[in-house]
Order: structure tokens, then C-alpha cells, then sequence
């Protein structure tokens, strides 16, 4: 059911909500180190799960496919830093780190906290990547939305813990915003299947996903945002590259 993956991922929002207004404290930082580990794994998983729906065919098949992707990863990164994309996305991870660091019971919390939540959950790459797996995948799959949810929850319970129940209500632009990509994913889906398309979308965002792992572990600073034009060089590549 497309859709299914964006909802689950509200419902974990909610759920980390509640938790952190019940219990009002931080997960122990041992916890913290597990948990990171092992959405790091998942992550590895659905990533390469991702990249290997997208290539298939003979050995000479696979690696002109694989040609096309790392030459959509090199050309996408080459105009994110054209456009400055993780610069701008840095820039508001700052502006949300300053609410955040703001907050006490003289301030404003419940804005704070909404503006806050909304920024972080709205930014990342896998607010595009998961949507668009939800629209796109064959049979019906929503790993990057699933591992999100783990993520979005956690964070929520950190969120509300200090800024009170405001970061809860970030649930609907996340929600809004992560529709409307599966949306416009499920309109294009036609066009790209017909036109053989997909798999270079699927490969170009797994290999993506698979890059998250490293921040997630801390092993490599990645400007992840940057490489978000990929998605539009792959199948522009594909469809040149016949």
C-alpha cells in the first residue's frame, strides 16, 4: 500500500512523543551506542538491498549499469556543490541546533520544538529515498521509511524530553512533505518503468542509503545532500545511454 511507509513513520513520531513526555529522560548514552549500531546494519542492508534490485542482466549489462551510477554519484555531487545543498542544509541544521539549544521554560518550547523536529526530520536524505522507495519498489517494499521511523522516534523522545509536546506536531509537515514526494513518485512511476528507467534510480538512491551508515557510525563526514541530484543524472544517463 504506498502511503503505508510515510504513516508508520508519523505513527513512530507520535509513539517517541508520548514515551519521551512519560518518562521525560534522555535514552543512556550505552543504549544509544547500540541502537547505532544497529540501525547502521540495517541501513548497510537496505541500501545494498536497493542497488542490487537495480542491476541485473549479464555481466556486461551489470557493469554498464554500474558505469551509469557512478558517473550519476560523480556528476550529482558536482552540481549539489554547484547549488550549495549541503551547505544549505547545514545552515539550517545550525538554525535548528540554536532553537534547540534555546530552549528552557522561559522560552517559547512549544514553537521551538515544532520548528525544530520539523527541520531535522524533513532534511535528511532518507525524507526523499524512503517516499520514493515506498512509490516506486516492486514487490511493495519500505525499508529506508522503516529505519526512519526508529530514528524519528528516537529523536522525538530527546526532543520532547527538553522542549516539551510541541516537536510532536512536527508529525504533519513530515507528513505532508513525505506524501507529497510519494505522490509525485507514484505519478512519474508509469513513465519511468515504461521508458526502463527505474533501475538506475533504484541502484543510484541504495548506493546513497548505503553512505548513510557511515555518518550514522561517525566512521566518515559525507555530504550526503550533495549527491541528491544523482537521482535526476541516473535516469537522464540511462535514457541517453541506450
Amino acid at each position: 500500500m504506498t502511503g503505508l511507509g510515510t504513516a508508520i513513520n508519523a505513527a513512530g513520531i507520535l509513539l517517541g512523543g508520548v514515551l519521551g513526555l512519560t518518562f521525560a529522560r534522555q535514552i543512556p548514552e550505552s543504549w544509544q551506542l547500540r541502537i547505532r549500531a544497529l540501525l547502521a546494519l540495517f541501513i548497510i542492508y537496505a541500501g545494498l538491498s536497493l542497488t542490487w534490485k537495480g542491476v541485473n542482466g549479464p555481466f556486461g549489462q551489470v557493469a554498464k549499469q554500474m558505469g551509469i551510477v557512478m558517473l550519476a554519484l560523480v556528476l550529482g555531487n558536482a552540481t549539489g556543490r554547484l547549488l550549495r545543498l549541503q551547505r544549505g542544509m547545514n545552515a539550517l541544521g545550525r538554525y535548528a541546533r540554536e532553537r534547540f539549544a534555546k530552549a528552557d521554560p522561559a522560552n517559547k518550547q512549544f514553537s521551538e520544538g515544532f520548528v525544530t523536529c520539523t527541520l531535522v526530520f524533513c532534511l535528511g536524505p532518507m525524507a526523499i529515498l524512503g517516499p520514493m522507495e515506498d512509490a516506486l519498489s516492486t514487490p511493495h517494499t519500505m525499508r529506508i521509511l522503516l529505519i526512519k521511523t526508529v530514528m524519528d522516534g528516537l529523536a522525538t523522545m530527546g526532543f520532547v524530553a527538553a522542549m516539551g509536546w510541541g516537536p510532536i506536531l512536527s508529525v504533519i509537515p513530515v507528513v505532508a512533505y513525505q506524501g507529497s514526494i510519494t505522490l509525485l513518485a507514484t505519478a512519474l512511476e508509469p513513465y519511468l518503468r515504461h521508458q526502463d528507467l527505474l533501475d538506475a534510480v533504484n541502484a543510484t538512491g541504495g548506493l546513497i542509503v548505503f553512505t548513510i551508515s557511515l555518518v550514522v557510525l561517525e566512521v566518515k563526514r559525507v555530504e550526503l545532500a550533495n549527491y541528491l541530484p544523482s537521482l535526476l543524472w541516473a535516469p537522464l544517463l540511462t535514457w541517453w545511454w541506450r
